[in-house]
């Protein structure tokens, strides 16, 4: 009985010193626009990510087609959109052992009425990968998980971004 008194003494400390500290789990972001036009790169598996991130906020409207840039309140431009896979080391024999993979994504906002909201802004992500001639089809799998990664990293730092604006 003792025992039980103090787990829930314990249980009402902890509860309560979290509550007092600020403590509250990260909430969808808050956009000062409704609309957004981006001509997003046909095929470019990290627009999808983006576009679908924005569309499931509930907040905003995204809009590719140009025929209807009018109807959008800012306008998202792709500057760059772009994969790389550079070799860092070899062996003796001149064989890749290691490689760097970097995602790479520019973009810049702007209002309708050309006012600039958020100047070109470069975010690069990069993993090291090990390579090993035996397992080529395990390497490709795990890159395409790292590739996979660093763009919900991306595109998560670009919502905070979008949600940093305040005023159009």
């Amino acid at each position: 009985m003792q025992r039980r008194l103090w787990l829930t003494l314990v249980a009402s400390w902890a509860a309560l010193s979290l509550a007092a500290c600020g403590f509250e789990l990260r909430k969808a972001p808050n956009f000062a626009f409704k609309t957004l036009f981006s001509p997003l790169p046909e095929g470019s598996p990290l627009g999808v990510e983006l576009k679908r991130s924005l569309e499931s906020s509930g907040a905003v409207r995204v809009i590719t087609d140009a025929r209807f840039v009018d109807q959008a309140e800012v306008i998202l431009e792709v500057v760059t959109d772009r994969r790389e896979k550079v070799v860092v080391s070899r062996n003796a024999a001149g064989q890749v052992r290691e490689f760097q993979l970097r995602l790479r994504f520019t973009f810049r906002l702007r209002s309708a009425k050309g006012a600039e909201l958020i100047p070109d802004v470069e975010i690069l992500q990069q993993r090291d990968i090990s390579f090993n001639e035996s397992a080529v089809l395990a390497k490709e799998t795990e890159e395409a998980l790292l590739y996979r990664e660093m763009q919900g990293d991306i595109v998560q730092q670009i919502m905070r971004r979008l949600a940093a604006v305040t005023s159009l």
